[in-house]
C-alpha cells in the first residue's frame, strides 16, 4: 500500500449508502479512499509524514454532487446585482439602488444593471412592476433575473431600448405581464425574457469563468465537490459556458467534478433532430477532450405554476391573465409537443445521451415518462441514466413508472415545504387534490425509483443539508410556524444523504459518491453526526472539512472540537 497520507479517525463513516457498523475511520493515499476501519485498523498505516483529522464524533461522508444546478449563473449573478440573499421588496429596491450607483462595468456602453435572485413571494402575485424599478433607478436599463430563471424583471428604459410597447406580441414559448391597457408592467416570463436578453451587453467568456471559480468556491464552502451544470447552450441572457469550463478545466482551475447538460432549444422540431443531435455529439467530443463531460442533454418540458406555464392535466383554478387565454393556456405550457419530444428523446438516447428533463406539471410529468418509454422501446440496448427534475405535481398513476422505465427522480427537495410561495401563488392555482401530490418522495421511493439531489442554485440555496432538512421534515427551517407539507411523503436521513452522494454520482456518471477503497477521496467532514440530532435540526449541520481527489479545497476557521481540523501526526 502507498504512504498513507490522511487519517481521518475517532468518528462515524457514511460510505454514500449506508452508516458503516463500527467504523471510525478513514484513509487516504494518492488521491483515493485506502481503506475503511477501526481506529485501530487504520492507526498502524500511518507514517512520518501521514496527516491526521480527528474527527472528534463527527460524520464523514462522501462530498456532495449537486445533480441540478447552474453554478455558471450563480456565479456571475453573485459578482452582479446579487439578490438572492435578501428577504423582501423594500432591501431588494434598496440593493438595486446602491448597486446602480456603481460605475457601468468595461463593455456594458449602455450601462445595463443586470443580476438577480428576486423572489416571487416577495411581491404581490409574484409579479414586481417596472415602476418599482423607475423609481429607484431610471438612467439606467436594469434587467434582472428571479431565482427560479423563469422571468425578468424589467424597468421602462429596458423596454425602450428593447423596442418592446403595447404593440408587441407574445412570444410562443413566453407571456409578457401587461396592464389594462396592454403596455408591459415590467415582468416577462420564460421566452418574453429573451426580447430583452437579446439587446443585453454580452456575457463574456471571462465572465462565465470568473463566474464558474467564484461558484466552485462556494460550492466547496457547503460540502459539494461536484455538480452537473443544467443548462449549457443559449438562455435568459446567458451564452453557452462550455467554453469557459473547456478553458477551466485545460487550466486545472476546475477543481470539482463537474458535467454538464446541453442544452435542447425549445424551437426543435422533428425535422431539425438529426442535426441537433449530430452537433451535441461534436460537442460533447470537444468537451471530453478538455475534461469536460457532457453525456447529458437537458430538456425542459415546462415551466412553473406561478406563472401558468407549468403543464397541468386540467386547467388552472384561477384564469391566466393573459388577454385572452387559450384552453392550452389555460393548462399550462407544453414547450415541445409530445410526438417532437419523443424524436428528440429517441435519437438522443440512441446517440448515447442521458435525458435531464425539467419536469414540473402533471401533465409535463406525464409527456416526458412517455417520451422515455418511447425511447427504451425503440433502443433496448440503451443504458441511458435518464432523469426528471423537479417533479412538483405528479398524478398517483404515474408513480410506478419512474422504476418500471428506469428514470431517476431527480429532488431539489428543498422546495417541498409550506413557504409563502407555496401557500400564497401555488395552492390556490392547483386546488386541494393536485396540492397532495406535490413532492411524493416517499411514495416514488417505495415504488423503487432512483433518487438523486441537486438545488437549482441560484434557484435556492446550494446548501445540501438546507434541502435535507426539508426532505426528512416536510418543512422548512425558515418558516417554523407552517404546518409540514404532506408528512407523509418525508424520507429518513440515511435516504436523503444517499441521493445527494451517491444517488447523483451515479446519475452524474461521476466518480465519487461513495467511500470505498479505491474510490477518489472526494469527501466532507460534517460539523457534527447529524444521526445523533432530532430532525428540526438538521439545516444547522455545517462543513468543517472539504477534500476533492485527497486535497483539502476547504477548511472552516471556526471548527473543530478542541482540536485542530488538520495536524500532522507527532510519530
Amino acid at each position: 500500500m502507498p504512504q498513507i497520507e490522511w487519517i481521518l479517525h475517532s468518528g462515524t463513516v457514511f460510505d454514500g449508502h449506508r452508516l458503516i457498523p463500527g467504523a471510525s475511520a478513514v484513509a487516504v493515499s494518492g488521491g483515493v479512499i485506502s481503506a475503511v476501519g477501526t481506529d485501530e485498523d487504520l492507526r498502524v498505516l500511518a507514517g512520518p509524514s501521514t496527516q491526521t483529522i480527528d474527527l472528534a464524533g463527527r460524520l464523514v461522508s462522501p462530498g456532495f454532487t449537486d445533480a441540478h444546478i447552474h453554478a455558471a449563473y450563480a456565479g456571475v449573478e453573485r459578482l452582479g446585482c446579487d439578490l438572492a440573499e435578501l428577504s423582501g421588496a423594500e432591501a431588494c429596491l434598496q440593493h438595486i439602488a446602491a448597486y446602480a450607483q456603481l460605475p457601468p462595468a468595461p463593455g456594458n456602453d449602455a450601462g445595463w444593471v443586470t443580476g438577480g435572485g428576486w423572489y416571487k413571494g416577495d411581491f404581490p402575485g409574484g409579479y414586481p412592476d417596472r415602476r418599482l424599478l423607475d423609481g429607484v433607478v431610471s438612467h439606467r436599463p436594469v434587467y434582472l433575473i428571479n431565482r427560479d430563471h423563469h422571468s425578468a424583471w424589467v424597468n421602462t428604459r429596458a423596454l425602450e431600448l428593447a423596442g418592446i410597447d403595447a404593440s408587441t406580441p407574445d412570444p410562443a414559448d413566453g407571456r409578457i405581464e401587461r396592464d389594462p391597457d396592454g403596455f408591459p408592467t415590467g415582468t416577462l416570463h420564460e421566452g418574453a425574457m429573451d426580447l430583452v436578453a437579446r439587446v443585453l451587453p454580452p456575457v463574456t467568456e471571462e465572465m462565465l469563468t470568473a463566474g464558474i471559480l467564484h461558484a466552485q468556491e462556494h460550492l466547496f464552502s457547503v460540502g459539494v465537490t461536484g455538480w452537473q451544470e443544467a443548462i449549457l447552450g443559449s438562455y435568459g441572457g446567458y451564452p453557452d459556458a462550455s467554453a469557459a469550463y473547456r478553458s477551466a478545466a485545460e487550466a486545472g482551475t476546475l477543481k470539482g467534478r463537474a458535467t454538464g447538460a446541453l442544452w435542447v432549444p425549445r424551437d426543435t422540431t422533428v425535422e431539425t433532430v438529426p442535426d441537433l443531435v449530430q452537433e451535441f455529439v461534436e460537442r460533447r467530443a470537444a468537451n471530453a477532450a478538455a475534461g469536460f463531460s457532457t453525456t447529458s442533454a437537458k430538456i425542459m418540458v415546462d415551466g412553473v405554476p406561478e406563472n401558468y406555464t407549468a403543464a397541468m392535466l386540467d386547467p388552472y383554478l384561477r384564469p391566466c391573465s393573459c388577454a385572452e387565454p387559450t384552453p392550452a393556456e389555460e393548462r399550462g405550457l407544453l414547450y415541445l409537443s409530445p410526438e417532437v419530444l419523443a424524436a428528440v428523446s429517441t435519437a438522443l438516447d440512441a446517440a448515447g445521451f442521458d435525458l435531464h428533463m425539467h419536469v414540473i406539471g402533471d401533465r409535463a410529468v406525464r409527456t416526458g415518462l412517455d417520451a422515455v418509454a418511447a425511447a427504451r422501446a425503440a433502443n433496448p440496448g440503451s443504458a441511458g441514466r435518464h432523469h426528471m427534475a423537479h417533479l412538483q405535481i405528479i398524478h398517483p398513476q404515474d408513480i410506478a413508472r419512474f422504476a418500471e422505465l428506469d428514470v431517476t427522480v431527480n429532488a431539489q427537495a428543498l422546495w417541498a415545504c409550506n413557504d409563502d410561495q407555496m401557500q400564497e401563488l401555488t395552492v390556490p392555482l392547483l386546488g386541494g387534490e393536485r396540492a397532495g401530490w406535490q413532492y411524493p418522495f416517499a411514495d416514488l421511493q417505495a415504488a423503487g425509483a432512483r433518487l438523486a439531489m441537486g438545488s437549482d442554485w441560484p434557484v435556492s440555496t446550494p446548501d445540501p443539508w438546507q434541502a435535507i432538512h426539508v426532505a426528512v421534515n416536510r418543512a422548512h427551517p425558515d418558516y417554523p410556524d407552517a404546518a409540514p407539507l404532506l408528512p407523509g411523503q418525508s424520507l429518513a436521513l440515511g435516504s436523503a444523504l444517499a441521493a445527494y452522494t451517491s444517488g447523483s454520482a451515479w446519475l452524474n456518471r461521476a466518480a465519487g459518491g461513495t467511500l470505498t477503497p479505491g474510490a477518489p477521496a472526494d469527501l466532507v467532514v460534517h460539523s457534527v453526526n447529524p444521526f445523533d440530532l432530532p430532525p428540526a435540526a438538521l439545516s444547522t449541520v455545517q462543513s468543517d472539512v472539504v477534500m476533492v481527489a485527497g486535497e483539502p479545497v476547504y477548511a472552516r476557521s471556526s471548527a473543530g472540537s478542541g482540536a485542530a481540523v488538520l495536524q500532522r501526526t507527532t510519530t
